[in-house]
């Protein structure tokens, strides 16, 4: 099971890229970490939104519901930086204690 950061990190790596709706984001974390949990990520996206790490909008109609798009904000891009460099100190010190 992956940390929630973790999961919140990969999501904004994620949407760096491009803007995303919900089910594609599930899908990309899915191919990856099949594990990962529908609920979790929706929560976890709701939440992102609340604290404005990102921004929705809704897409074109499909053929089924309207999708709701997610994409990074400034905010979003700074907590990414964030996270980005916990998980570099945590590789650091897994290596350092491989060596010891």
């Amino acid at each position: 099971m992956l940390k929630k950061s973790m999961i919140e990190l990969c999501i904004l790596r994620l949407l760096i890229q491009q803007d995303m709706y919900g089910y594609e984001i599930l899908h990309k974390l899915k191919s990856v970490f099949p594990n990962t949990k529908e609920s979790e990520i929706y929560v976890l996206l709701r939440g992102m939104f609340r604290s404005k790490l990102t921004e929705c909008y809704e897409g074109k109609e499909s053929d089924g519901p309207v999708r709701k798009y997610y994409k990074i904000t400034p905010l979003g891009q700074k907590r990414k930086e964030e996270l980005e460099y916990e998980w570099q100190q945590l590789c650091s010190a897994m290596r350092t204690l491989e060596l010891q």
